[in-house]
């Protein structure tokens, strides 16, 4: 395992979700579909570390994906001024993908992922609705909120297959990231709705230096976890990088 053979598995799951979800039109009028290549990589940490994997187990990760895609389509709609044609075909392309995820449990026949994913989305959904509940919440209840937007997913999909080992780097790590990202677009001058959320929960403390606090504290978690782990050094530089 090196790290070539990580990033060509990664690729080959992104491919095999697009090549699940194209479609000739949607891809003409809204791009190609939003797929977060860290969140692929855990979803497939347990297969790169060698632990049991079948056919259904490939399949059920693709439809992680896919859920993660539909997902992201509707969230454009939130984030752009598109017109109301590219809007529409937006929410199309999001109902598209949710038939396309459901087709795939439906190959799989595993009720137990069925539930728990449908767990995970109205969980991830709560927690984006609480945007514009700002009063009486803090700093920690919005770092929970995209916690939960990127692993929730990833979570139920550990705990069917009983991977449970990979939960606490995954969550973790995929949390530094988003804080990352939601940290980099605030130093631009473009912060989020969850990062003004953030600063108004903070009052007069400055948002930045609160995220950068949170950061730093996860990514040393995070290497606590990978000291006391038993990946091989290309998963572990991997996960690095993925906080970096």
């Amino acid at each position: 395992m090196d790290a070539t053979t990580i990033g060509q598995a990664v690729g080959q799951l992104k491919t095999y979700i697009l090549d699940t979800i194209q479609h000739n039109t949607l891809l003409k009028y809204t791009g190609t579909p939003l797929l977060n290549e860290k969140q692929l990589f855990f979803l497939l940490l347990p297969k790169l570390n060698e632990e049991a994997w079948t056919e259904e187990t490939t399949t059920s990760a693709m439809t992680v994906g896919i859920v993660h895609a539909s997902l992201a389509e509707h969230d454009r709609i939130h984030e752009t001024d598109a017109t109301s044609k590219e809007q529409q075909l937006t929410v199309l392309s999001g109902d598209y993908y949710s038939g396309r995820y459901y087709q795939l449990l439906a190959q799989t026949g595993n009720v137990e992922l069925i539930r728990k994913l449908s767990e995970a989305i109205v969980d991830r959904c709560e927690h984006e609705i609480t945007v514009y509940e700002r009063e009486g919440r803090y700093f920690q209840d919005w770092v929970k909120a995209l916690s939960v937007i990127e692993t929730a997913l990833i979570e139920r999909f550990f705990y069917v297959y009983r991977f449970d080992s990979y939960l606490e780097v995954m969550q973790e790590a995929l949390t530094a990231a988003r804080l990352n990202r939601e940290l980099e677009a605030l130093i631009k001058g473009e912060p989020s709705v969850y990062v003004n959320c953030m600063q108004f929960s903070l009052g007069e403390q400055p948002v930045g230096e609160a995220l950068r606090q949170e950061i730093s504290r996860r990514k040393q978690i995070v290497t606590a976890i990978l000291e006391a782990s038993t990946y091989n050094e290309a998963l572990k530089q991997a996960i690095v990088d993925i906080v970096s």
